[in-house]
């Protein structure tokens, strides 16, 4: 008797987080979806410091903007967007990719991973494009990436 109850238990618990945690994933990938689509919109939009609207985006403006049309809301800067959500291990489409101009500092740059060594970002150079993390530039600077 107690081993079935422990049984019935056990067999509700794995449905009821089961189903908790796939519900989680999908919708994270509809707003890394969405707000990977909202980003590309925005390609060749010019970069402009402190820009948060398609008239010119800064890195951080452009990733806020983007998650925020997908409903997720973000802080304002790269800084203080590396401190939200969890480390991210493996690379997924949607997360956020920061880097630095060294190791030690604080993340002063942000873009949004898009798969396949891409990722999305405005940068003071080429606005709203898409690059690699192997770019001579950026892969020296790459400090982590966090899952939204």
């Amino acid at each position: 008797m107690v081993k079935k109850i422990f049984s019935t238990v056990v067999i509700a618990s794995a449905l009821i987080f089961g189903f908790t945690a796939k519900g989680h994933n999908a919708e994270a990938a509809y707003y890394n979806t969405k707000a990977i689509s909202v980003a590309k919109s925005n390609l060749g939009v010019p970069y402009r410091y402190g820009g948060i609207s398609p008239a010119g985006f800064d890195c951080s403006g452009l990733v806020k903007y983007s998650y925020g049309k997908a409903g997720v809301a973000l802080p304002r800067t790269a800084g203080d967007m590396f401190s939200k959500g969890t480390r991210a291990k493996t690379l997924k489409a949607g997360d956020l990719v920061f880097f630095a101009q060294n190791k030690a500092s604080k993340p002063s740059h942000v873009g949004i991973y898009l798969g396949s060594g891409k990722f999305i970002n405005a940068s003071s150079s080429k606005g709203v494009s898409i690059t690699t993390l192997s770019n001579p530039y950026w892969k020296p600077r790459y400090v982590g990436a966090k899952h939204i």
